[in-house]
């Protein structure tokens, strides 16, 4: 799976600081440190940017290919701090929060084509967020349909289902799995993409990552390209390099639902057994699922 690793955002502490203060020192160490760690592409969020945005993302763009190769993602709703990144980025970028939205249809798309650049399109539309697969894949295929006409062709296309926290709506996480599918059966060529973090909003810290670490399983499993994910994540990096094949191997037995028995598994092993069920909607989920047999 497709990496793009999410630690430059403007909502943490040290990108804020440092934007603030152009000191473009701990923004490079980011960025050095992300590409060590093995991700594909580097998220820049700058979120709505309203106050300078333009000045902002060109400098920021500008500061991080001093120091790394990596391809960008571009992350802002704002499309004049968007094409003022665009402007500046001497590799293929990748644009991020484009949505079905007609201020989005209107403002960022057409950036996709003057750039010849990539974009994630979101489900969001003026009506908000489709409550279930079936009405996100009518509401992200109208806006594939416009995209296409525009010269934006599926290839250059990544889709942003936008997954809900597992602890508001655990029952959206396992229909996830079915758009994904049908993603790939209505848009033939065209990516799909997942912000990993998503899903463990409001859910305790130490249960983040073997969270995250078993559903990239499962959507790997189901064919999902590539996630938006925390770069620093070292048990993710190396499930996804295919370093850790016993803890694969007991996520894909329950997706197939396979009997199985946990007391032949190490310790590790059984927690990944136990989040996988909860993920696939055969447990219900709360914060204490570890703990049960």
């Amino acid at each position: 799976m497709i990496l793009i690793g999410e630690n430059i955002n403007i909502m943490s502490k040290i990108t804020a600081q440092a934007l603030k203060d152009k000191d473009p020192q701990p923004i490079q160490n980011l960025a050095i440190a992300q590409t060590k760690a093995g991700v594909d592409y580097l998220d820049l969020n700058l979120g709505p940017a309203r106050k300078n945005g333009d000045e902002q993302m060109e400098w920021l763009v500008k500061i991080i290919q001093a120091v790394t190769k990596l391809p960008l993602s571009l992350d802002t709703t704002n499309p004049i701090a968007m094409e003022a990144g665009l402007a500046v980025c001497r590799n293929k970028v990748l644009i991020n929060s484009a949505s079905g939205k007609q201020e989005s249809i209107e403002k960022m798309l057409p950036l996709a084509v003057k750039y010849s650049a990539e974009v994630i399109i979101s489900v969001l539309n003026d009506e908000g967020i489709p409550s279930d697969a079936a009405g996100r894949a009518e509401s992200i295929m109208e806006t594939i349909e416009i995209a296409n006409e525009l010269g934006i062709p599926n290839e250059n296309i990544w889709v942003d289902p936008i997954l809900l926290p597992v602890g508001v709506n655990q029952q959206a996480v396992v229909d996830y799995v079915e758009f994904i599918v049908m993603l790939s059966d209505m848009a033939p060529g065209v990516k799909s993409t997942v912000g990993l973090s998503n899903l463990v909003s409001g859910a305790p810290a130490h249960l983040k990552s073997i969270l995250t670490c078993t559903y990239m399983i499962i959507l790997e499993h189901f064919s999902q390209y590539s996630a938006i994910v925390d770069s620093f994540n070292n048990e993710l990096i190396r499930l996804n390099r295919g370093e850790l094949p016993k803890i694969t191997e007991v996520v894909r037995k329950v997706i197939a639902e396979e009997d199985i028995d946990l007391a032949r598994f190490s310790a590790r092993e059984r927690d990944y057994a136990k989040t996988a069920r909860v993920l696939t909607g055969k447990v219900l989920y709360s914060h204490a699922w570890l703990e049960l047999d």
